[in-house]
């Protein structure tokens, strides 16, 4: 009698979650070498293999884009120092009155998308904008300058090294610090000596992340730097996509640098994370009285209201001002003032309220997709067995040192190949491809996470008790993986609700979403509609990722700590 083969629930599950990463993570990366590789490749052919390679070190537009993506980036690293490793020393070992209200007020920068950032900061800053109504002076020249795009984008990720900081040095505690002072050293000694370093960590992983969020930010160098001169690599690609004639390889080779940049990156964190102990906790309560303020409680909130104000209020304060006016000339008056620029978004059938839809929907699969995936990766990662589970954890993770745009670029070359008999390039499926590829690695990590958490003797009592393995997974561990992978849904949907990059890229001709919406209304002239569009994406995506956060907080953490 022949034997049948009757797949198992790990291997389906295996099976599922290996297809799902090959090809949203695996497939555009290798598209994209290849395109570097072979420069007729689109267009199916092999000829020519390396013979634009040279173009990395001897284009002197590629070399220029690359000088300057990694200027912004070092300068924007340096600003988010400035602005957040103050106030996040100061909220990790002092008591700050209102502590979680200036975390809360801290997280909005997150919620605004920086290309509306960026804008907001135009019509406050530019001649006879906000500023000049108010006080009777504009900044103009200096924020239409290299330093102005650094300063915008600084204000949009300072919050990061904020939480980190704050994080790592609640962590750390004080009772390193306290032995050190009870053998001499003085509290700023013992500061600089114990305390600051036990924290590099958590610098250096923040500082990772703004340099790769600085290397692929495309909307405050689209805003901004097109009218100083001041190309980069994600502005580069894009031109190279959207101008005729439109050159592939350009794009793939300038996709190559930014990958090349970002894991760069990670290596160097990775190394002065691992090259010394920065082991904080040995099992022993971690002593976390924090400094009182004293005297000093005036200047310091003082000093967290005037970073409030700039990072927050004021941008804030100017999309919202906008959205409201009637026109642009008649400035800031009350009778300027009306909801008109709002109507046509809640207008049944209108533009507007298409994009929105498209988005919301958009936004529902995503997370649901990217859920499941996650689920299916996070199974495979910590109860599955072999070499191929470790391969596939770092194929998870492999979109958080890739810039979305680069994945932007490797779905157009991979879902629009001559090899493939059927494509999903010119759908509005490419986008809920090019979606989840991009925001897969966040459900990932919670997944794995709270999978970790679960110990193993709960799979063995089940079996057991006669339950095979998807009841195993059906009524155990995905039940208890149920509020990670929820919380992570909400931050998805929050995302995906507003992306810009792989909209504007990939959307097909008559599909337009929040992002590609408000782009469009920017170019036209049309600022008041776009600012009300964001608006309400903006209150959209905080009251998501308020959401997120009191899941975390019922489960012991946030969506921005450590």
């Amino acid at each position: 009698m022949p034997m049948v083969f009757r797949p198992t629930a790990s291997g389906l599950m295996t099976l599922a979650a290996a297809t799902a990463l090959l090809l949203l993570v695996a497939l555009p990366v290798v598209f994209i070498l290849a395109q570097a590789v072979f420069p007729e490749f689109a267009r199916g052919s092999l000829e020519g293999a390396f013979s634009r390679l040279n173009l990395i070190f001897e284009d002197a537009r590629l070399l220029g884009q690359t000088r300057n993506t990694l200027l912004l980036a070092a300068s924007v690293m340096l600003g988010c120092l400035v602005f957040g490793l103050p106030i996040g020393i100061l909220r990790g070992l002092c008591h700050i009155p209102g502590a979680r209200v200036w975390d809360v007020v801290f997280l909005i920068p997150f919620l605004i998308p920086p290309f509306i950032a960026a804008i907001a900061w135009m019509m406050t800053l530019q001649p006879r904008g906000y500023l000049w109504q108010i006080a009777g002076f504009d900044m103009g020249r200096q924020l239409f300058t290299f330093a102005g795009v650094a300063f915008v984008m600084t204000l949009n990720l300072f919050p990061l090294v904020y939480f980190a900081v704050s994080r790592s040095l609640e962590g750390v505690g004080g009772r390193f610090a306290a032995a050190a002072r009870v053998s001499g050293a003085g509290p700023v000694r013992a500061f600089l000596l114990i305390t600051l370093p036990l924290s590099v960590p958590g610098i250096a992983a923040s500082l990772l992340i703004v340099f790769a969020m600085s290397i692929e930010e495309f909307g405050t160098p689209a805003a901004l730097a097109s009218r100083t001169g001041f190309e980069v690599l994600v502005t580069g690609i894009y031109t190279r996509l959207s101008d005729f004639p439109i050159d592939l390889n350009g794009a793939a080779l300038g996709s190559v640098i930014l990958m090349a940049l970002v894991l760069a990156a990670f290596f160097v964190q990775n190394w002065v994370a691992t090259r010394r102990s920065y082991v904080a906790q040995t099992g022993k309560p971690a002593n976390l009285d924090k400094a009182r303020l004293g005297v000093w409680t005036a200047p310091v909130l003082l000093l967290f209201t005037l970073v409030a104000m700039i990072g927050v209020v004021i941008p804030l304060a100017a999309i919202v001002a906008t959205s409201f006016m009637g026109t642009i000339a008649g400035g800031l008056s009350w009778d300027n003032f009306d909801t008109r620029h709002y109507q046509p978004i809640f207008r049944a059938g209108s533009r507007a309220a298409q994009a929105l839809v498209t988005s919301g929907w958009l936004a529902v699969l995503t997370a649901f997709l990217t859920a499941a995936i996650a689920a299916a990766v996070a199974v495979v990662v910590v109860r599955g067995q072999g070499r191929g589970r470790q391969a596939m954890d770092a194929l998870s993770v492999l979109p958080n040192a890739i810039p979305a745009i680069v994945l932007a670029v490797g779905v157009i070359l991979a879902w629009n190949s001559p090899f493939l008999p059927v494509t999903l390039y010119g759908t509005t499926a490419i986008l809920l491809v090019a979606y989840a590829a991009i925001l897969l690695p966040y459900p990932i990590r919670y997944a794995v996470a709270r999978l970790r958490q679960i110990g193993g003797s709960l799979d063995d009592a089940a079996r057991v008790a006669g339950a095979s393995q998807a009841q195993t997974l059906g009524h155990v561990l995905l039940p208890l993986m149920a509020p990670s992978l929820i919380a992570a849904m909400m931050l998805v949907f929050a995302i995906a609700s507003r992306e810009l990059v792989a909209s504007i890229m990939l959307a097909p001709a008559g599909v337009r979403t929040v992002g590609t919406f408000v782009f469009a209304q920017f170019e036209q002239g049309s600022v008041q509609t776009g600012m009300a569009m964001s608006t309400i994406a903006i209150v959209i995506t905080s009251s998501i990722l308020l959401a997120v956060n009191l899941w975390l907080a019922r489960q012991g953490g946030s969506a921005f700590s450590g």
